[in-house]
């Protein structure tokens, strides 16, 4: 008799192990953590579709808080509607009145290729076509070599949907500020020298500038000015709260933009700039 009580005692404990077992289940799969963003960054981001090519949507992991373009308090001694760029913050900014500047995140050069110092706004173009530097053709043929006659403009170009041709003394430097294909790139020092921003970014900064504009790059000695976001409900930055204020949603001052670029159009290509214009580093 002890021996059947034994054996029911053994049924019943392992039907309560299993019960237990069976009520904790396995443990839910983890969710990839995305980043909360708000929905005014991401129309200011958002494919572009009045263009002759298209101008795709920035993925939201790129989209950091610190490269979203954002008015800032900015302190220069540089007039209204100059750019500086802060290769080492990996900033440009738009000089404004008032202490202001629309600041836009860039990729910058890589050590050896930067180049720093005034230039001039001297051209600018939409969808541009790119040919390859001869420096750039020495150092890799392979890559480039196919491209030595000129790229035509489009979604596959590197140098995006923009470009600003910035010259010195009369003299093209081979020193662009342009759109990109690689927007991961943004906030980094990976191209071959020239300035490189979002397709969105650059569209709005070729529409803001025109040609003649004053760009001041800082070099190593030069004075990194502080920035900081103006205000929450117009930095763009990407929190989910809404504006609080009567301005409109995308982040801009828009009565002191306006003023900076009132004039500014895309000009006509100078014929003395033609076959300069088209050797690009990247």
């Amino acid at each position: 008799m002890p021996r059947p009580l034994r054996l029911t005692t053994l049924i019943a404990l392992a039907s309560a192990l299993g019960a237990c077992s069976t009520s904790q289940g396995a443990p839910a799969p983890v969710a990839e953590a995305r980043p909360q963003i708000a929905p005014e960054v991401l129309r200011r981001y958002a494919a572009v579709t009045d263009e002759p090519f298209p101008v795709e949507a920035v993925d939201p992991r790129d989209l950091k808080a610190r490269n979203v373009r954002q008015l800032v308090d900015y302190s220069s001694k540089e007039p209204p509607g100059t750019l500086v760029v802060d290769p080492y913050k990996r900033f440009l900014y738009l000089v404004m009145e008032g202490g202001k500047a629309m600041r836009y995140a860039v990729g910058v050069g890589k050590a050896g290729f930067e180049f720093t110092g005034e230039a001039t706004v001297a051209r600018k173009a939409s969808w541009p076509r790119w040919t390859p530097t001869p420096d750039m053709l020495r150092r890799d043929p392979e890559r480039n070599g196919r491209w030595a006659g000129g790229m035509p403009g489009g979604d596959r170009n590197p140098l995006g949907a923009r470009a600003l041709y910035l010259f010195k003394d009369g003299k093209d430097t081979l020193y662009r500020i342009h759109g990109t294909t690689e927007p991961s790139s943004i906030g980094e020092a990976v191209s071959s020298g020239c300035i490189r921003m979002l397709n969105q970014d650059v569209i709005d900064l070729h529409r803001r500038v025109p040609t003649g504009t004053k760009v001041v790059v800082l070099g190593a000695r030069g004075t990194v000015h502080a920035a900081r976001p103006k205000a929450p409900e117009t930095t763009g930055s990407l929190g989910n709260g809404a504006s609080s204020g009567p301005n409109p949603d995308d982040g801009r001052d828009h009565a002191g933009l306006d003023n900076l670029s009132r004039g500014a159009s895309e000009a006509p290509e100078p014929p003395a700039y033609e076959r300069e214009a088209d050797d690009d580093g990247l």
